[in-house]
């Protein structure tokens, strides 16, 4: 997945981290699905940063075990963050802050985990840019 990305993350001069929990409960799910997801939340968080001249810019990519049965995947920016009164609407469909934005990739991805029985969500860093996390249930 990060290799589809790999272009754009040199393009967009960002470095990209892993912290990747050491093991993990399966999870059940479409697996094409689910990394769209992920992917696009790499490039939301790319392009976040893309404006950036005064700080490095850092994508993190997250993965550990939730509260009970759950195992939580995040992608963390250092972009401008997030504005408080979009945070929820910014995952409706065709709503956008972006410009040339479609407003359906977060959409999207929202449908897609809560079809696969999770939830995806958004917060601001306590330092610069945002978190978008979503969280899967373990296999039965």
């Amino acid at each position: 997945m990060t290799q589809l990305s790999q272009s754009e993350l040199r393009r967009n001069k960002v470095s990209l981290r892993t912290e990747l929990a050491a093991t993990l409960p399966l999870v059940a799910g479409d697996r094409v699905q689910l990394q769209q997801v992920v992917l696009n939340l790499i490039l939301n968080g790319i392009e976040a940063m893309s404006t950036l001249e005064d700080r490095a810019r850092e994508l993190v990519i997250m993965t550990e075990r939730g509260m009970g049965d759950e195992v939580r995947v995040a992608v963390r920016d250092v972009g401008l963050g997030l504005d408080p009164q979009h945070a929820e609407r910014m995952f409706e469909a065709f709503y956008t802050t972006k410009p040339g934005g479609l407003g359906v990739g977060l959409a999207i991805s929202r449908s897609i985990v809560e079809n696969h029985g999770g939830r995806l969500w958004a917060m601001p860093n306590d330092g610069p840019g945002a978190t978008f996390q979503f969280t899967l249930l373990k296999c039965p």
